[in-house]
């Protein structure tokens, strides 16, 4: 497992070691001892989210608050995705910037979100199947958003605005200056 720093403080992209030959492949998805070693973060999730879209859902940006506050870890199991982690964390030193990669079942990377950031993705494939670890169990009342198309945050989602095909929820979510995620 190869782990790389993003741009923003504490979120990470992980690439696996891959074995292939002519039988197909073989890949260690996660181990919570080596992830914890290699960025000091606690690794343990204690729930898995599976979703499955189709071309040009956008959801997010997403976070749970508070206590039950969410680090992830994602990947997508089929298709392509474009990923956005967002930084909230207001005495961070990358508070107010996101970070964007492209994640797809070829690739097989992960990316590490921590606590405190909200997180989406568009979908750029006829469909896509995406998976979340999540190391806090969710919590309907603790669900907090920042609206996708920010102007202030100005994120490229990879997709025209009007292909997104959005929740009422992330379509009304509050914009990033109101402070309100």
């Amino acid at each position: 497992m190869k782990v790389k720093e993003t741009r923003l403080k504490d979120c990470y992209i992980i690439e696996p070691t891959v074995f292939e030959d002519d039988r197909g492949y073989f890949f260690e998805k996660y181990n919570e001892k080596r992830f914890e070693e290699l960025t000091g973060m606690n690794g343990h999730f204690v729930q898995d989210n599976i979703s499955k879209s189709s071309y040009g859902v956008l959801r997010g940006l997403h976070l749970q608050k508070g206590k039950h506050a969410q680090a992830k870890l994602v990947s997508c199991l089929e298709g392509r995705v474009w990923d956005v982690a967002v930084d909230l964390r207001e005495d961070s030193p990358t508070y107010g910037k996101w970070f964007g990669i492209e994640l797809t079942a070829e690739n097989r990377l992960q990316l590490y979100v921590p606590r405190g950031f909200g997180h989406g993705f568009s979908v750029l494939s006829e469909t896509a199947v995406f998976s979340y670890k999540c190391d806090n169990f969710y919590n309907k009342e603790s669900e907090g958003a920042v609206r996708f198309n920010d102007p202030e945050l100005n994120i490229d989602w990879k997709i025209e605005d009007k292909d997104a095909v959005l929740s009422e929820k992330d379509e009304n979510a509050p914009y990033f200056k109101d402070k309100n995620f």
